[in-house]
């Protein structure tokens, strides 16, 4: 491939997207791809701090930090492993992205949602995913996936998640060409046959 590809995969904690790219990761390299694994928060080196402060300090964040946290993860992984990986022609694989800011920080805590998109295009400097995963799941399934150890995050509470399902939707409707929903009430098997053909159509 002489242009990469640059995919993430979002939802909701417990939707199963984790399980779905580690699956088509193991897919494409069969096929002959060099493909790259990275995620938001925690990318390698300062990403990984960056992830140990969000969804293990014990203190009060506000709204507002928890955002520009996110956000100065995601400048790091787009600059140092995204961007490079793409222009040389590999497949990035991301565990959330900008849209994760937008459902959680924006429909779940009420930040701004211009003000995030402006902040996102500013980390991002406007270089956008080829192709978007979100896996849809009812709130009461995804937090019992998740157990009973949760991080800060996942800690949110039943209503934050169902506003964060709605953020996700939305987005869905917003930018149909690029986010693709699937319904992760299924099967490992069949939601993976879903993914493998949404990629087959993204390349061609």
């Amino acid at each position: 491939m002489e242009k990469g590809l640059f995919i993430t995969f979002e939802g909701a904690d417990g939707c199963g997207k984790t399980t779905q790219m580690n699956l088509l990761h193991e897919y494409l390299i069969l096929k002959g791809y060099d493909v790259v694994l990275t995620r938001e928060p925690g990318g390698k080196g300062l990403g990984e701090r960056i992830r140990e402060i969000l969804l293990n300090y014990e203190g009060e964040v506000s709204s507002q930090a928890e955002a520009f946290l996110f956000l100065a993860d995601r400048a790091q992984n787009i600059d140092v492993i995204v961007k490079p990986a793409v222009d040389a022609g590999k497949i990035v694989l991301c565990d959330r992205h900008i849209d994760s800011t937008i459902a959680y920080q924006g429909y779940g805590r009420g930040v701004n949602l211009e003000r995030l998109k402006m902040l996102n295009d500013i980390a991002t400097n406007k270089f956008m995913p080829d192709l978007t995963y979100v896996f849809d799941i009812d709130v009461e399934t995804s937090q019992s996936r998740v157990g009973k150890n949760k991080d800060r995050m996942e800690s949110a509470g039943v209503e934050f998640f169902e506003k964060v399902k709605k953020g996700y939707l939305e987005l869905a409707k917003k930018e149909p060409e690029r986010v693709k929903v699937i319904n992760s009430a299924n099967t490992i098997e069949n939601i993976f046959a879903q993914v493998k053909e949404i990629f087959e159509k993204t390349i061609c």
